[in-house]
């Protein structure tokens, strides 16, 4: 492996990681909050970055794109909610169906599966024009200053009252039904959340790319859960909300940092989703072993004792 082709490598694998970690906030708010596998996340990334990709190709601000393009993802959310909520059919099964209906949806938004925006200012090449640092560099600086105002943002929302709510509907529905709370609206309002950062994600990514194509968004759910259990494995679970927040982020940097040094080594790009799949499970393995490990620690101290 070569040393300096990998250290030129590293800050594009990190700045594709901040971005992507935007979206592994959204997959966080319904794996980890509400406690729902919501498959609505390959479709709806790839909105993101179509309907961004539109925007920019229009004359349309960047930053406006940016909002524009979450907005869709929170319509996109809004219909796995009503389909999971109203119509009583499985999370899993509702994500799918949007998912499915997103691929059609994005085609027609773009008029075609792949949109340059090689010829259009995007939010990094107007970077590239006020901070004097190469590309890659300019990337990972608008990135940390978004994630931190995404987290940040985040954050306080999931501290009210509404928030809250949300949270304890994943810890327990049926207690937070018995104190009168609505749980159809908090889980469609954690779905909108979810999907809504992931559609932001993928319109930074698009932006960041310099183009947008209907099947970028393949194999995404797989990407931010491999960047949650990365994170909580690496800094731990017992730690106060910001702190997990953040380390999803970092997870997802830490797995894109992982592809850019197995690449280097001379992996096959066809083999990444493979290494994904492999990576997650691992990740995912590697508590449930600890945990083991701990409770036959302690048997063997209660039984000495």
């Amino acid at each position: 492996m070569d040393i300096s082709s990998l250290m030129a490598a590293l800050p594009g694998a990190i700045g594709q990681g901040i971005l992507w970690g935007v979206m592994a906030l959204g997959i966080y708010t319904t794996y980890r909050i509400l406690n729902i596998s919501d498959l609505t996340v390959d479709g709806s990334f790839a909105t993101g970055g179509c309907v961004a990709a539109v925007c920019l190709v229009n004359g349309i601000n960047p930053l406006l794109s940016l909002l524009v393009a979450m907005i869709a993802g929170i319509l996109a959310g809004a219909i796995t909610g009503f389909l999971h909520t109203r119509c009583e059919i499985p999370a899993i099964l509702a994500g799918i169906l949007t998912q499915l209906g997103l691929y059609s949806i994005n085609l027609r938004i773009m008029g075609r599966s792949n949109l340059p925006l090689l010829k259009v200012d995007t939010l990094f090449t107007k970077g590239q024009a006020l901070i004097p640092l190469p590309s890659q560099y300019v990337t990972i600086v608008i990135g940390v200053i978004l994630i931190v105002i995404i987290v940040c943002l985040n954050y306080c929302f999931l501290g009210t009252e509404i928030g809250c709510a949300v949270r304890a509907t994943g810890n327990n529905d049926k207690m937070v039904r018995s104190l009168g709370v609505n749980t159809k609206t908090t889980k469609m309002i954690g779905f909108m959340l979810a999907n809504g950062l992931v559609a932001l994600s993928g319109a930074l990514v698009a932006q960041s790319q310099g183009y947008a194509d209907i099947k970028q968004g393949t194999g995404a759910i797989v990407i931010g859960l491999a960047s949650i259990i990365i994170g909580e494995v690496v800094c731990g679970k017992r730690r106060n909300f910001m702190v997990r927040l953040s380390t999803i982020v970092v997870g997802s940097i830490l797995y894109r940092v992982v592809v850019a040094v197995v690449l280097q080594m001379g992996l096959s790009t066809d083999d990444l989703k493979l290494l994904t799949a492999v990576l997650v499970a691992i990740a995912l393995t590697i508590p449930v072993m600890i945990e083991k490990h701990n409770q036959k620690k302690r048997y063997k101290m209660s039984m000495e004792g």
